[in-house]
């Protein structure tokens, strides 16, 4: 892990404290990914947001493939009380969010402002690295003809190579690829605030307040009037100007009936928003949790039967990439997206397309490693039965041990457990559903340690369940995990092979 210097004052010892946005379900993929990728402490959370401490600079904490968005937190509390006092009585206890500890608002910043710069200072250094200047010939130098011709044709080549690469580019950009705009608009954005919190007078600060209100907060107040009353109110305690169009500073602010958050987003762009997938299709987030749920080894046969636009496969791929790696489809066009998508990449040389039904694979017996697939539903995809010929054949193509994660709806996850006599029942150990209370959460100093609490209920899996009986032949559920995909909900269920049939 890359962890920012501590002395040169401005990085706490302990870390900074951050937290992510995530999508309803996927807050324990998250906790997990937090304390392996970064190393995270004090990890903890919320419905939707997950809180930790780490030292890690912003090269790592961009590679986070399961939060929405990180922010940088100012201030965390318990919600403001709407109930019983008046609206002049709320917008005040909503300014003192600002006035009441002005010094954890300049602290979050000035880390703020030192985490943009040791990243440009890392880009710098790296760039130049890539980018070595070459040995000038010196008028003693003794110059071999046949060095000055080889010389001279890799200068050619180069050349051709350099020309080929701009109009790659300007093919790239003419597709849409839209990554180059992004960096773009990432480092524009990071200077920017640099020079402008680096400025004796900080008062050149511009700035914008992004609100959420929900719960009772929403229906006493709109968005827009907590935006003008905290606007109002860090005008006046540090001089900033207001900038709705292009800011230096974004600050969020999230009130509703649980909590009080407030923090600076990190990055401009999403991190969901992946640069390397031309063509959306299944959530990035999700793809990225039900690959991790697989665990991957280097040297898999990792198979997505109704692979689509491939979503699946570019993210286990991007993170494991010591893998091969086939996706299946009946779909022309989704194929075409697929093999769009593999390209905008750049892995094409790592996953196999192929044009076959998901319950006819061409492929042998207890040949693939892991399956993972997102079982199509909603109105234009009607399996009703047939998930169980679906899962037959998946079950017929993966060898003794091997691994399924499918997304599945909240009614073919119904039928799977019909189905299953001793299957997980609802609610138990291997759902992970179920939330602890709000109050560790805002009150870190309590006995009782929240990412504890998590890892009980949210980490350990229905490893009981692996004795009873397996839906269908050899097929055993491990855990399930409810998530939601915006409107609708869904379930991320894990099954192993095990050696007996069953059947």
């Amino acid at each position: 892990m890359a962890a920012l210097p501590t002395d040169s004052g401005w990085w706490p010892a302990a870390g900074a404290r951050f937290f992510c946005t995530a999508g309803r379900g996927l807050e324990p993929f998250l906790m997990r990914e937090v304390r392996a990728r970064l190393a995270a402490t004090q990890v903890e959370y919320i419905s939707g947001k997950v809180f930790f401490t780490t030292c890690s600079d912003l090269n790592m904490l961009k590679k986070l493939k399961s939060a929405e968005r990180l922010f940088l937190l100012i201030k965390k509390q318990f919600p403001l009380n709407v109930s019983s006092v008046s609206k002049g009585k709320i917008f005040n206890e909503m300014q003192r969010l600002v006035n009441d500890d002005p010094e954890s608002w300049l602290s979050a910043i000035s880390i703020w402002k030192n985490l943009l710069e040791l990243d440009a200072k890392e880009d710098k250094l790296s760039q130049r690295d890539a980018n070595p200047l070459k040995r000038k010939v010196e008028e003693n130098d003794i110059i071999n003809p046949k060095k000055l011709k080889t010389k001279q044709m890799q200068e050619l080549q180069e050349s051709r190579e350099c020309q080929l690469e701009k109009q790659m580019e300007e093919a790239t950009v003419e597709q849409g690829d839209f990554l180059t705009n992004r960096e773009k608009s990432q480092e524009a954005f990071q200077n920017d605030v640099v020079k402008a919190v680096a400025a004796p007078n900080q008062k050149d600060l511009t700035f914008r307040v992004s609100c959420r209100c929900s719960g009772s907060m929403a229906k006493t107040f709109t968005a827009q009037e907590v935006g003008r009353v905290i606007g109002i109110a860090l005008k006046k305690q540090f001089g900033w100007k207001a900038d709705l169009r292009n800011p230096n500073l974004e600050i969020f602010i999230h009130l509703n009936d649980i909590y009080s958050v407030v923090g600076i987003p990190v990055f401009r762009v999403p991190l969901a928003s992946r640069a390397y997938i031309k063509t959306a299709g299944l959530r990035s987030t999700i793809a990225w949790a039900m690959a991790s749920l697989a665990e991957i080894k280097a040297g898999a046969l990792v198979l997505d039967p109704m692979c689509g636009l491939g979503t699946i496969l570019l993210e286990a791929a991007k993170e494991w990439p010591d893998v091969y790696y086939v996706g299946a489809d009946v779909s022309d066009s989704q194929l075409l997206g697929a093999c769009d998508n593999l390209k905008a990449a750049g892995l094409q040389d790592k996953i196999e397309l192929l044009k076959v039904s998901v319950i006819e694979l061409p492929l042998p017996s207890e040949s693939v490693d892991i399956i993972i697939s997102d079982i199509p539903f909603g109105k234009k995809f009607k399996l009703g039965k047939d998930i169980k010929n679906i899962l037959q054949e998946m079950e017929r193509v993966l060898h003794v041990g091997g691994t399924i994660v499918l997304l599945l709806s909240e009614d073919h996850h119904r039928r799977l457990q019909d189905c299953e006599p001793g299957g997980i029942p609802r609610n138990s150990k291997g759902s992970h559903t179920d939330e602890p209370g709000i109050e560790k959460c805002l009150n870190p100093g309590g006995k009782t340690d929240l990412s504890d609490t998590v890892s009980s209920s949210a980490e350990t899996g229905g490893q009981g369940d692996l004795d009873k009986m397996p839906p269908f032949g050899s097929l055993v559920p491990v855990d399930h995990y409810r998530v939601s995909l915006g409107r609708t909900g869904a379930f991320i269920c894990r099954y192993r092979k095990s050696p007996s049939s069953g059947r």
